[in-house]
Parts: structure tokens; sequence; C-alpha cells
């Protein structure tokens, strides 16, 4: 299977097929309002209105397995993140993405890129502290360890990277642009 043989709903409850984004270049994350990651957001609009006019999609999909993080409904979690963040790019259908009701999406992802570790700085220390104390085999498993973890798909449907929530937003940045500048598949 490959990326566009997944869809995902909407948060009216519409189906949505990956397929409607052919050639274009993804950026699929599972967010949070009620997190310490949720600025990001602001980042990520912010990659999404530089990219979206040469092929760049974000696909949001809000998560509420890791630490209750994104109360609400949909519509909540909408209103929230227009109105602090000025988000337009395309929230989903609050899902699950690890567990025995994870969206086929995320299990597919993850079998493509499996965990690498959360890297350096004080925000990947603590969250290893933390992820530590509730899996201590989560070195070894592909699951989805936080918020906002994110996957980068390229124009022609491969998953070329995952980013841990505490990656740098410049390191999603400069690879998303690697993806938009590279036209091969479109």
């Amino acid at each position: 299977m490959m990326i566009y043989d997944y869809s995902v709903q909407d948060a009216q409850g519409n189906d949505v097929s990956l397929s409607k984004y052919k050639c274009k270049v993804l950026l699929i994350v599972n967010t949070a309002t009620a997190c310490g990651f949720t600025p990001q957001y602001k980042e990520l609009e912010e990659i999404y209105e530089k990219y979206h006019d040469s092929g760049f999609e974000i696909i949001d999909v809000p998560c509420n397995q890791f630490g209750e993080q994104a109360p609400g409904t949909d519509a909540e979690i909408h209103t929230f993140c227009t109105l602090h963040y000025n988000t337009k790019f395309p929230q989903m259908k609050k899902s699950d993405v690890n567990g025995e009701h994870a969206l086929p999406l995320f299990t597919y992802l993850k079998s493509q890129k499996k965990f690498e570790g959360f890297g350096a700085g004080k925000m990947a220390e603590t969250l290893r502290d933390f992820i530590q104390k509730i899996d201590s085999d989560y070195k070894n498993t592909p699951d989805i360890k936080w918020n906002f973890t994110k996957f980068v798909i390229a124009r022609d449907g491969t998953v070329v990277a995952r980013f841990e929530p505490p990656a740098p937003m410049s390191d999603v940045a400069a690879c998303v642009a690697g993806c938009v500048e590279n036209l091969e598949g479109k």
C-alpha cells in the first residue's frame, strides 16, 4: 500500500482520501491544544503559508492519547487553533494514533519511519525522562511517543522523514523546503 491508499475523516466526519494530495508534499502531524508543544502551531502555520502555493499541505490530526491534552470537540479544537494561531491548514477529526483504534494511516506511517530517538536538548531530555517512566521499552517500538510527531511525505508519496516533538522546527521547515523544491514526481 501507498500513502494515497489511506483516508482520514475531516472534522465534520467526511472521508478525505489522501489520493487528493497526490503530487503534493505533505506534513502529517498529531496535535494537541493543551500541550507544551502546542506553540508549534505558529511555526506550522508559517511553513504552510510559505509553501502552500508550491504544492504543500499539512494534515493536522488532533489526538487525545497523550496526557489528554486535546480536550474538547473537533469544533472547539478548530476554534482554539484559528483564534490563537490563525491556522488555515485542514484539521481532521480527533483520532488515535497508537493502539487498537489507531488510524490505519498512522500505522502505515510508523511502519515507514520508526522511532529513532528524541534528539538533543533540554526538551528532548525532559520528554525522554517522562516517556521512560511510562514505557521502559519505548526505544524499541515505532509508536508515536507524544503530541506533535511529524511525518514529511515527498511528492511521490514516499515518507521521507519523521520528526519527534522536540525536533527544531527549523529542521522540519528545511525538510519541507527540500521536498517542495524537488519537482520529481510532480
